[in-house]
């Protein structure tokens, strides 16, 4: 309920269309009329919900697929005859590769003591001595964390003579690359398909509304009013809804982000200024291009009909 009482004080400052005063005090059924773009708002704003889910779904997808590569770690273990100062000295030579996000060192002690701290006991009890070599831990870049790209790096650190090995979870990187490529490709079907389902709901509800108004419309073409004239009202009829709608689904978009926040505390890092931007911007663009472009189909529609054709649809 709040939604019709929401928006029908602001009907009575859309415009009416070209509605026939056919006496004093009389229009045009103007209430029913005024309830058609009231259900056309709704069920335009809720179009765009959907919409507005869709996109920004994509682009958070995006973000959180490039999260979850830059998260992949490669260690590269030094041989025990490699002082601290090689190491760091290597570690920072890798920091300048384009690969690399981060380079941390971790020395043998620092092993040690992370295994201490992970195991609850002392490795060197059972192990007659520090069983750790020193080694870098290496954060993938996300456009080179895949198989083909890693095997290349891993090759090159491997002639390194102060490397012994290098280790990455190989089957986990094949594993996610394979789950997130085909959910990406699934998610821009998906923002396809439902355009397409926009527009079509849309473009029915404009054309039920304008329906009504089809023998107006024929009406004014008999005084004399040219198709400008006889389109004006209708189009500023669309961009009024299409503006009400988009403002709506903003805000019902920003209530359920900030509704989710306490449940998601790194939404954040995922959801951007950038992302709540561009689907606020797909929403006005959308919102505004849709209502235009069917409204004219729809008016033009009727202005081509001929008196006896109104009466067969």
């Amino acid at each position: 309920m709040c939604f019709p009482l929401f928006i029908l004080p602001l009907c009575r400052f859309w415009p009416d269309g070209p509605y026939l005063q056919m006496g004093k005090g009389k229009s045009f059924e103007p209430r029913r009329r005024r309830l058609q773009l009231v259900t056309l708002c709704i069920s335009t704003t809720m179009v765009l919900v959907l919409l507005g889910l869709v996109v920004l779904s994509v682009l958070t997808a995006r973000n959180l697929q490039k999260s979850l590569k830059e998260n992949v770690e490669i260690s590269v273990i030094l041989g025990d005859t490699v002082s601290v100062e090689d190491g760091k000295d290597l570690g920072q030579y890798l920091e300048t590769e384009l690969y690399a996000r981060e380079v941390v060192y971790i020395s043998r002690e620092d092993a040690l003591e992370m295994a201490q701290q992970e195991m609850g006991i002392d490795p060197t009890e059972f192990a007659g001595g520090n069983p750790f070599s020193a080694e870098l831990t290496v954060k993938m870049e996300a456009e080179y964390a895949n198989s083909d790209s890693l095997e290349t790096i891993v090759a090159n650190l491997k002639e390194n003579p102060k490397v012994v090995d290098v280790a990455y979870t190989k089957d986990e990187i094949e594993s996610m690359n394979r789950i997130l490529e085909p959910t990406s490709i699934a998610l821009l079907v998906l923002a396809g398909l439902l355009i397409f389902i926009c527009y079509t709901l849309i473009s029915n509800s404009i054309q039920l509304s304008i329906y009504s108004r089809r023998f107006s419309i024929h009406t004014m073409k008999l005084v004399g009013a040219s198709w400008g004239f006889i389109r004006r009202p209708f189009l500023n009829q669309a961009i009024t809804v299409g503006l009400i709608s988009a403002v709506l689904t903003c805000l019902i978009l920003g209530g359920l982000g900030y509704a989710a926040w306490p449940y998601m505390p790194y939404i954040e890092e995922i959801v951007t200024w950038r992302e709540l931007t561009i689907t606020a911007a797909c929403v006005f663009v959308f919102g505004f291009a849709i209502m235009v472009f069917c409204t004219l189909l729809s008016v033009n529609k009727y202005l081509r009909m001929k008196a006896r054709e109104l009466y067969k649809i």
